[in-house]
């Protein structure tokens, strides 16, 4: 087959393509996760171990949110791309409003349910009662920005689809600016501790949200118009349909964060370490966590346009090619952080609380085991962006979804009831590997029939 030379994507140098597409998501990713480690930096400094627990407690609501926000973003952001592919205008911009009306309506019945069930959803998500107080706070004020937090990241991907995706990153970036600035005056100056820091987030979430909703008019191929916020059924069902991989990915991680917080709680308690303990520690192990997995779906993301639009002009040779190149970066990264996690447990944990044996000694614990499978961590987030890319949804969801819902989640409750706090831990290399395991059975079965076929 030859390759066409009128596109960069079937021609170029496929590592520096990769390069070219992977950065900007991994930059925008990082620059989110560092704002909210830097954020658990000053809390940890300022409150203690009882303070970071109380904050971690009240992360699943952020993840929700996060769900419902790329539901709508994602979902929005494909329908006007498929819209203006084919010429339908009007129709793309039907969308832009009704996605848009659906952002808020989702935003204010979150946030609703967050200030009228503040305690119970605490609960639920894991905190203790020694940091239940703390928690709450925490989170009701935290849930006064989330319509402003929703707006950044569903509108990332809705502007990306305009063609503008640096306007999306200095917008989180400026967020994410405040949020490091406002922190230490705030707890510190101001001293007002986890509410400070909450009253920070929020702060820089509105100033992000709002430059983001400032694009509304300044759209380049279609035009915002009030008249088409009115929802209607087909544009409501096609943007939820796009958009449900999104939200079951972000669920599954929403999920995996309140059974792991209960369990850490419940089980901690009946350690040496205790439930404040178990869950900031696992509460800061899963900061560093995101900065790590940044970086997957950076390289994953990079490769869906390559795979996508080679597999459309049928140049197989170069698909395999793109997936190997991947696979091979993916491994790298994967034990260049199985490397960090297992020698400098001890090393990031006191970023966060010096001077506490017990909370050190449980965190290097912590890194050690839970990140123990993290060197084959690669292999399905590459494996799920390519069927995605070469329209597989079923096999890129399963995939995905894999290591968190179908493994770690299941492992998790059935290890701890029999092994207590270090069944829990211990759950997710065994998750790591099977999801491995699954993908490497997935993707060799794909280029079997590939080879079949005579590609």
């Amino acid at each position: 087959m030859t390759e066409d030379k009128g596109n960069i994507l079937g021609s170029a140098k496929i590592s520096r393509l990769l390069l070219k597409f992977s950065v900007p998501t991994v930059m925008t990713l990082m620059v989110n996760c560092l704002y909210n480690i830097v954020d658990q930096i000053f809390i940890g400094h300022a409150a203690g171990v009882s303070g970071i627990a109380a904050t971690n407690a009240a992360f699943p609501m952020v993840t929700i949110s996060a769900a419902l926000a790329l539901m709508v973003g994602d979902g929005t952001a494909s329908n006007i791309s498929l819209c203006l592919g084919r010429k339908e205008r009007e129709e793309a911009e039907r969308t832009l409003g009704n996605g848009v009306t659906l952002l808020f309506l989702s935003a204010l019945v979150l946030v609703a349910a967050m200030l009228l069930g503040g305690t119970f959803f605490a609960r639920i998500f894991g905190a203790s009662e020694a940091v239940l107080a703390d928690s709450v706070v925490y989170l009701r004020i935290l849930a006064l920005g989330l319509p402003f937090q929703m707006s950044n990241m569903a509108f990332t991907a809705i502007i990306r689809s305009d063609g503008n995706p640096k306007y999306a990153m200095k917008s989180m970036m400026l967020g994410a600016g405040m949020n490091v600035v406002l922190d230490p005056i705030f707890i510190f100056l101001l001293d007002l501790g986890v509410s400070g820091a909450a009253i920070a987030t929020i702060l820089g979430q509105m100033a992000a949200g709002i430059i983001c909703i400032a694009y509304l008019p300044k759209f380049e191929h279609i035009s915002f118009r009030r008249e088409n916020m009115r929802l209607r059924g087909a544009v409501c069902g096609r943007i939820l349909a796009l958009g449900f991989p999104s939200c079951c990915m972000q669920t599954a991680t929403a999920l995996t964060q309140i059974v792991m917080n209960n369990l850490m709680r419940n089980y901690g308690a009946m350690t040496i370490y205790g439930s404040e303990i178990a869950l900031s520690c696992y509460g800061i192990m899963m900061k560093i966590y995101q900065v790590a997995h940044a970086m997957f779906v950076g390289v994953a993301s990079g490769t869906q346009p390559i795979n996508g639009y080679n597999y459309g002009a049928k140049q197989y040779r170069r698909v395999r090619r793109t997936f190997r190149v991947a696979v091979t970066v993916s491994f790298v990264i994967s034990f260049v952080w199985f490397g960090i996690f297992q020698l400098g447990g001890g090393l990031l944990a006191g970023l966060f609380v010096e001077e506490e044996p017990l909370y050190l000694e449980f965190a290097v614990l912590c890194f050690h085991v839970y990140m123990m499978g993290f060197f084959v961590y690669g292999l399905p987030q590459v494996t799920a962006s390519f069927f995605q890319a070469i329209g597989k949804p079923g096999k890129s969801l399963l995939t995905a979804l894999s290591r968190q819902a179908i493994f770690l989640i299941p492992l998790s409750l059935a290890l701890s009831s029999r092994y207590g706090l270090m069944g829990a831990l211990w759950a997710a290399p065994a998750a790591d590997m099977l999801a491995f395991l699954l993908a490497g059975a997935l993707i060799f079965h794909e280029f079997r029939g590939w080879k079949d076929r005579g590609w």
